[in-house]
């Protein structure tokens, strides 16, 4: 186990000092896969009764997550289509769970043009996922560590890519206090085969992530800390700028506080273990990018809901991007076990 930890540890300094910017592959891996994270603000890393977490931190991945089946579908931006498909068993008491997961993303009709400008056709895109996760409960403590690999394939009209990533994460949380923490990093790995001759880096992340119950009220917070590995992530938004009387430009100025909210996601869960929960999220970076200067767009504000009915839980996510167009996502959780889920 001191290995284990040590590799964690590691993976999190090495990569800390690097991937700080330049073109990214396969970055629907950073697009929330649930209902249930999208409408806690896209980026929750501590559900630990959620079978499609473990798609964002393995070490989630628990005994309790056995014979469950997740399928979901995000009606994502323009076209765009989204789903994933999550599962997990328990092999024995001694060895603990696998969880297994697809993802899948298809970019809709697209219309190609050489390089004149000329129409040649309709082409279609797509990229897939496969992963398979495991995580260990060190002996005697309330840690766990977990891991992913990942399989990656992208299709553009006839070209293809593929590559390998994996997920690390550790987490605290134990039944008997109200909070749980963690710390991951995501998507580390390689492009076997590229496009245009062109090797790209995965979108990489580091983040932690907090969760916290209230005692006398129905309560749960969420907060996650993302993109670690990239420090300053606030850029000029030339919309932003403003010309004094001598014609001069000034951009905008983006405050050291400005820059350090932008890692921030907050979700609130009301009635969280009950039949019906209600759920509302922030995104900060995601308000501060998309937002409009003569118009309010609330974006960064996520909402959604669960409900339990027997066996059956369905979850339902409302996102905001933009006043044109806004993301709807569904989950279904069917329990294998004939048994009702948990009230």
């Amino acid at each position: 186990m001191k290995l284990a930890l040590s590799a964690f540890v590691f993976m999190i300094i090495h990569y800390s000092f690097g991937q700080i910017g330049g073109e990214r592959v396969y970055n629907f891996l950073n697009i929330p896969p649930s209902a249930h994270q999208a409408a806690l603000g896209g980026e929750t890393l501590n559900m630990v009764d959620d079978v499609n977490q473990p798609l964002w931190n393995p070490s989630t991945i628990s005994r309790f997550m056995d014979n469950q089946l997740s399928v979901s579908y995000i009606n994502y931006l323009a076209d765009i289509h989204m789903g994933s498909i999550t599962f997990a068993h328990l092999v024995n008491r001694r060895f603990g769970t696998l969880h297994g997961g697809i993802q899948y993303i298809n970019y809709g009709e697209l219309i190609g043009a050489d390089e004149e400008g000329n129409e040649t056709g309709n082409f279609g895109a797509k990229d897939i996922a496969v992963s398979i996760g495991y995580a260990y409960n060190i002996p005697w403590s309330n840690f766990y560590i977990g891991v992913n690999l990942k399989y990656l394939t992208s299709r553009i009209e006839n070209y293809n890519s593929s590559g390998a990533a994996a997920d690390f994460g550790i987490l605290y949380f134990t039944d008997e206090k109200p909070f749980s923490f963690t710390a991951v990093v995501r998507n580390v790995g390689y492009q076997f085969s590229v496009y245009d001759e062109k090797r790209e880096d995965l979108p990489i992340e580091i983040a932690v992530g907090f969760a916290y119950q209230l005692e006398n009220v129905p309560l749960k917070w969420h907060f996650t800390i993302n993109n670690l590995q990239q420090w300053t992530v606030a850029q000029p938004n030339p919309s932003n700028s403003s010309t004094d009387l001598d014609g001069i430009t000034q951009e905008e100025n983006i405050s050291v506080f400005d820059n350090a909210i932008r890692h921030l996601v907050i979700g609130a869960e009301l009635f969280p273990k009950k039949g019906f929960n209600l759920r509302l999220g922030y995104n900060f970076r995601r308000a501060a990018e998309l937002k409009l200067t003569e118009a309010r767009t609330f974006a960064g504000f996520t909402a959604g809901f669960g409900l339990k009915m027997g066996r059956f839980k369905l979850d339902y996510a409302f996102t905001k991007y933009h006043p044109a167009d806004n993301t709807s996502t569904f989950t279904l959780f069917i329990n294998l076990q004939r048994k009702v889920f948990k009230q």
